[in-house]
């Protein structure tokens, strides 16, 4: 079995969150998308900031593809997985 690097389970992380959220979400206000993505995050073990929070709310209510790759390699102030 191959051994997870912090990078991978980032990603792995963040990419669960933005499914969930989604999928569930879809149709919902920005300010619930906003509210269920915080605690995916939480629940994950994964942080964000402030403002790729604001844009992975804006990319799912907008129904468009969010990179996860991108942003977990954007860490910013965001934690590891």
């Amino acid at each position: 079995m191959t051994e997870m690097n912090q990078d991978d389970a980032r990603v792995q992380a963040l990419q669960g969150v933005v499914e969930r959220v989604t999928a569930w979400q879809e149709t919902a206000p920005e300010g619930t998308i906003r509210d269920e993505l915080g605690k995916a995050l939480h629940e994950a073990g994964v942080t964000l900031t402030e403002e790729q929070q604001e844009l992975v709310t804006e990319r799912i209510s907008r129904q468009e593809e969010v990179d996860v790759d991108l942003l977990a390699a954007d860490s910013g102030e965001g934690g590891p997985a």
